[in-house]
């Protein structure tokens, strides 16, 4: 008997029953779209800080990131990890979390679209930003099955196309049975695993016999590096800032993240998921980059001949024992499983609260809603395991497939592009019009195509129009245009702005004081 394949495969096994179970026994946890959705606003700050982490970080950073990023900056790329954890989670909460929880309570919004509906007084942005959701977000669902069908492939052998399949009937499974509650209980376990898994993952790379440690593997580093000629440049600097913006203030225009602050319970859970999320933002982000630097050391001059995609499920398999790579698999898989259940929560709460009973049935119960939810996000897993199914036969066909990093960053850049400055003046600035969302949403797709062209076409553009810096320039547009617009253009009922702020100014105080 093969002892190691057992060891990692029950280890698999024993995650997915547990998963399944947490299903089981929340599934009345999900009766209602509120349910579903929101956990009926009413979650604690460990469980929403956990959320919020897991849903951050997912193969996209293990896999993807880590594995390109490291190599191509070392250290410099832990700059990431920091970004992360400081804008995209302690700064986020603080700015955005009270005001989010309590407008969005006053104004009845459970969705981005809603809130631009209600908060602007326009039905068609609704349609327009969860048509803008359900287009872009799939990508990057594809992106994470990537990553995970790499990781399971390197590990366990096993095709990437059933690693897929298995994944993608998995996440339908708990998300489909217990919504909501169920992602969060979830996401609860699996942030421990990532958390635990992070610092033994750290710990065995890097007595790894061929990084000798972790000071000696620190120096042995930055040598390897200098002899490798792979010392930073203009562009890469220009690169690495734009990796940083994107992955942390764009962040801040994503409904799958802002959802988090939506369903928070109090003030003193704010407060608590504030610490709680930069605290693990911190460790997962830097904890995974510092092990991406290390793929100069274990495969040498041989790293850059690896696919990006492909560098980490390979040095894990190299450096860790059985029982271990089966942990490490699994926390990866807890990334990705979190992480794609609150996309397909956003893209198919996109699809039926905002598109289905906005347009097309207007009277819908809520009791059709919550299952036209649940089986749109069943269709959504169906769609996103295709793409990444078709991207990989398409690197097998031809040696070229769109990389995981790439997918992630085209899709980020657009929805931070389109939605962060309409999102963030909506929550604090009263003159805020609908004509600067349109700006902000239609002038976001325009720039990304012209600039995507641009980069593809004029070969001496590539490494700057790169796609995160496409999505950081698209992110600067919309904070610019949106204001700028607002003081020209008709702003919305006053009498309902003033409430709205009004309102949620009355429910910060009175939390704030309780």
């Amino acid at each position: 008997m093969d002892w190691d394949m057992f060891i990692k495969a029950s280890i698999l096994v024993l995650y997915i029953v547990g998963m399944l179970l947490v299903a089981f026994f929340t599934r009345k946890r999900s009766k209602t779209v509120g349910d579903t959705l929101l956990g009926n606003r009413n979650m604690g700050g460990w469980l929403t800080a956990f959320a919020y982490g897991t849903t951050y970080f997912s193969a996209v950073i293990f896999i993807g990131y880590a594995g390109e990023q490291g190599y191509t900056f070392g250290f410099s790329s832990l700059w990431i990890g920091v970004g992360n954890a400081v804008i995209g989670a302690a700064v986020a909460w603080i700015v955005l979390a009270r005001r989010t929880k309590n407008m969005t309570v006053h104004l009845g919004t459970k969705t981005m679209p809603e809130f631009f509906e209600a908060r602007y007084q326009s039905r068609h942005l609704k349609l327009l930003a969860g048509l803008i959701v359900v287009v872009f977000l799939l990508p990057y669902s594809a992106s994470v099955y990537t990553g995970l069908g790499y990781l399971f492939k390197s590990v366990f052998g096993i095709d990437f196309i059933w690693v897929v399949l298995v994944m993608a009937f998995l996440t339908a499974v708990y998300l489909f049975f217990g919504g909501y509650f169920a992602t969060a209980v979830s996401d609860f376990i699996q942030g421990i695993i990532m958390f635990v898994g992070v610092v033994v993952m750290i710990f065995y790379v890097f007595n790894y016999e061929k990084v000798g440690g972790f000071l000696e593997g620190i120096a042995a580093i930055g040598d390897k590096r200098e002899e490798m000629g792979l010392a930073m440049t203009g562009t890469g600097i220009w690169q690495l800032v734009m990796l940083v913006l994107l992955t942390s203030l764009g962040s801040w225009g994503l409904p799958q993240i802002v959802h988090k602050f939506h369903t928070v319970k109090n003030e003193a859970a704010i407060k608590k998921a504030t610490w709680v999320s930069t605290v693990f933002a911190l460790v997962i982000g830097v904890g995974a980059y510092l092990v991406g630097c290390t793929v100069v050391l274990v495969f040498g001059d041989t790293a850059a001949t690896i696919p990006a995609d492909q560098r980490i499920p390979m040095l894990l398999a190299e450096t860790l024992p059985a029982g271990l790579l089966g942990l490490i698999t699994i926390l990866v898989l807890s990334a990705s499983m979190s992480t794609l259940s609150g996309l397909t929560l956003s893209i198919s709460s996109a699809a039926s609260i905002d598109i289905v009973k906005g347009y097309i049935k207007k009277d819908a119960s809520d009791k059709f809603i919550n299952y036209c939810l649940k089986i749109i996000g069943v269709v959504v897993i169906a769609i996103s395991a295709f793409i990444a199914i078709y991207n990989d036969h398409v690197q097998e066909v031809t040696g070229k497939a769109t990389t995981i990093v790439n997918l992630m960053s085209l899709s980020w850049g657009v929805l931070a592009g389109c939605f962060i400055g309409p999102y963030i003046y909506g929550l604090y600035d009263k003159k805020a019009s609908k004509t600067a969302v349109y700006a902000s949403m239609l002038g976001t797709i325009v720039i990304t195509l012209v600039l995507y062209i641009v980069s593809k076409t004029v070969p001496a553009t590539a490494a700057i129009l790169f796609p995160p810096a496409i999505g950081v320039i698209t992110i600067a547009y919309s904070i610019l245009v949106t204001p700028l617009v607002s003081r020209f253009t008709k702003s919305p009922s006053p009498e309902m702005v003033e409430t709205a702020f009004a309102a949620a100014k009355k429910r910060e105080e009175k939390t704030s004081q309780s």
